[in-house]
C-alpha cells in the first residue's frame, strides 16, 4: 500500500524510507524490511548513526540467505539529482556502492552468516563492526530524525514512491555516507574477510542474550573485536558437541513415589542392596559408619532438587593466554550442559573483587559477556570469598534452592581455609585448577571442596589433550552433581579437617 500522506509529510518517516531510493538490495518479502528497522534502531542505541538504506542493504547481505534477496536498483539514479549533488554524481556513487555490495555478498563471512540465520542482535553487531568506520568518518548530521512505525504495510509496494520520498528532505548526509563508504571500501572489505564465522556459529549454539540493553550489544561488539575471544571460541566449539546431546534427566531421590533410577549411598533400609548383608558384622558396621552402604535410589523430578549453579571464573592477570581460554571455554560448556539439564545458571567473574552476576535466561547464555570480559583490578582471593560468603548468606534468606559453586581458577588461588569452610557451609564447591608451567597444586583447603580437578601445563598446551581433559572433567562433574542431587544441604564445617565420607567419595582429583 502507498505511504499515507500524513506520514509522507513527516520527515522522521519520509527521511529513512526515502533513503531506500539509494538501496541496491531488494528482499524477497517486504516484511523483511522490519528487521532492518530493528537493526537501524540497535545501531543508533550504540551511537552508530548511518542512513537507513546502508543498514538495510548490508544487513540483508549478512542476515538473509542469498535466495531471499537480489542485488538490483530500487530506483533510477537519474531521478535522484539535487542542487548540491547532481544526478551524475549520485549515479557514480551508486555504481561504486553496487560493486562494494557485490564484493561483500561474495565474501565467505556473508555466505556462512546467511546459512546460520543470525538473530537481529547479532546482525546489528556485525553491522557495527563493519560500518562503524563509515559512521565515524561521515561528515555532518542527518537532516531528519528516524521514527518509522513498525508496520509491514508501509514497506509494501513502496518503490513507486521512493523518488518522491527521497526529494522530500535534504540528502547531503545520505550521499555523503556513500562517499565515505567508497573511500573506506578496502577497509570495510578487509573487516568482512576477517569476520570470525566460528564466533557467529558459537552464538548460534549458545545464544546471545543481547536484547535487554545497549550494554549487552556492546559486549557483542567487543567479542568480535577481542583477539582472545577467537581462541575461546575455537576451544568451546571443540568440546561443545559432547555437551549438546545432554537432556534433562530425573534426579535420584529416596522418596517412595517413583521407580528406581540407580544405586547411591543414601536411602532407607527397605531399599538397601541385599548383597550388603553378605559382609561380616565388623565390615558391615564400618560401611554403615562411613556411609558406604549401597541403596537403590528412586527417580525425583528436577523441581524437587531446587539447585542454583554459580560459575565463578578467575579473570585476574594470572589467567592470561591458554589458562583463560581453558577456563572460559569450560565455563561456557558447563553452563550449556547445566541449562540442557534444566538447571539455573549464574556466571560471575572475579579478580580482586567479585563482579556482578550475569544470568542465563531460558536457553540463552550471556556468551558475548563471557568472551569479552576483562578484569584489571589485581588479585585478592580472600576478599572475593568473603564477598561470596556474604552474598550466599543473603541468597539463602530469599531463595530456598541449594547453591552449587563451580570455580575455574589458577592453581595459586591462596584462600584462608576458614573462608573456604564458611562458603562450604552455604554451598557445594567444585573447582578446576589450572597449573602454570612447572607448577604444582599445594593448597590447604582442597579437602574442604566437594570435588576438584587439575589441568597441568603440558595438557593445556597440547590441543588434542586439552580437549580430552575438558571432556573428561565435564563427564566427571556430571557424576559429582548427580551424587549431590539427593543430598541434604551441606553439613556444618565446624570440623573441616574431618570431611564426611560422602565428600571424600566425590572429591577425587582427575589429573589429565
Amino acid at each position: 500500500m502507498p505511504v499515507p500522506d500524513a506520514l509522507l509529510a513527516d520527515p522522521a518517516v519520509a527521511g529513512p524510507l526515502g533513503s531506500l531510493a539509494l538501496s541496491q538490495i531488494r528482499p524477497a518479502n517486504a516484511t523483511m524490511g522490519l528487521r532492518a528497522l530493528r537493526w537501524h534502531e540497535s545501531l543508533m542505541r550504540l551511537g552508530v548513526t548511518l542512513p537507513f538504506f546502508l543498514v538495510h542493504d548490508v544487513g540483508m547481505i549478512f542476515g538473509v540467505p542469498p535466495e531471499q534477496r537480489e542485488i538490483v536498483s530500487r530506483c533510477n539514479p537519474s531521478e535522484l539529482g539535487a542542487p548540491k549533488t547532481p544526478a551524475q554524481v549520485v549515479a557514480r556513487l551508486v555504481d561504486g556502492y553496487t560493486r562494494t555490495l557485490t564484493e561483500l555478498a561474495d565474501s565467505e563471512a556473508s555466505r556462512r552468516a546467511g546459512q546460520l540465520k543470525l538473530s537481529d542482535d547479532l546482525v546489528a553487531a556485525v553491522l557495527g563492526r563493519l560500518l562503524g568506520v563509515v559512521a565515524a568518518r561521515a561528515q555532518g548530521r542527518p537532516a531528519y530524525a528516524s521514527r518509522v512505525p513498525v508496520d509491514p504495510a508501509i514497506l509494501e509496494r513502496i518503490e513507486p514512491q521512493l523518488s518522491t520520498l527521497y526529494r522530500s528532505v535534504e540528502r547531503t548526509w545520505d550521499t555523503g555516507a556513500l562517499e565515505t563508504l567508497e573511500l573506506a571500501r578496502l577497509f570495510v572489505l578487509t573487516l568482512a574477510d576477517s569476520l570470525d564465522t566460528d564466533t557467529l556459529r558459537l552464538f548460534g549454539l549458545l545464544g546471545a542474550d543481547a536484547g535487554a540493553s545497549a550494554m549487552s550489544q556492546v559486549d557483542l561488539l567487543a567479542a568480535f573485536q577481542s583477539p582472545e575471544a577467537n581462541d575461546i571460541v575455537n576451544f568451546s566449539l571443540e568440546i561443545l558437541p559432547s555437551v549438546l546431546e545432554t537432556k534433562t534427566r530425573p534426579a535420584a531421590g529416596t522418596s517412595l513415589t517413583q521407580g528406581y533410577s540407580g544405586i547411591g549411598n543414601r536411602g532407607s533400609i527397605d531399599s538397601m542392596v541385599l548383597t550388603e548383608l553378605a559382609w561380616d558384622d565388623a565390615e558391615l558396621a564400618r560401611r554403615l559408619f562411613d556411609n558406604e552402604m549401597l541403596y537403590y535410589v528412586r527417580e525425583q523430578s528436577r523441581d524437587e532438587q531446587r539447585r542454583i549453579h554459580i560459575l565463578l571464573i578467575d579473570a585476574s592477570a594470572s589467567m592470561r593466554g591458554d589458562r583463560t581460554t581453558f577456563a572460559r571455554g569450560m565455563a561456557l560448556a558447563t553452563g550449556k550442559k547445566l541449562l540442557l539439564e534444566g538447571e539455573d545458571v549464574i556466571f560471575r567473574f572475579f579478580d580482586s573483587r567479585l563482579y556482578e552476576p550475569a544470568r542465563a535466561k531460558g536457553d540463552r547464555m550471556p556468551t558475548a559477556y563471557l568472551l569479552s570480559f576483562k578484569g584489571e583490578r589485581g588479585r585478592n582471593p580472600a576478599r572475593v570469598f568473603a564477598e561470596l560468603s556474604t552474598e550466599l548468606e543473603l541468597l539463602k534468606t530469599r531463595d530456598s534452592r541449594a547453591p552449587v559453586v563451580h570455580l575455574f581458577t589458577h592453581a595459586a588461588l591462596y584462600i584462608p581455609r576458614d573462608l573456604v569452610a564458611n562458603v562450604r557451609q552455604l554451598a557445594h564447591i567444585a573447582a578446576v585448577f589450572i597449573l602454570p608451567s612447572g607448577g604444582k597444586l599445594d593448597l590447604d583447603y582442597l579437602d574442604v571442596l566437594d570435588a576438584h580437578w587439575v589441568v597441568d601445563h603440558e595438557t593445556l598446551s597440547a590441543r588434542g589433550a586439552r580437549g580430552e581433559a575438558a571432556k573428561s572433567i565435564l563427564g566427571a562433574s556430571e557424576g559429582v552433581r548427580r551424587g549431590l542431587a539427593g543430598e541434604a544441604p551441606p553439613p556444618s564445617a565446624a570440623n573441616p579437617d574431618a570431611p564426611p565420607a560422602s565428600r571424600r567419595m566425590t572429591g577425587k582429583v582427575a589429573q589429565p
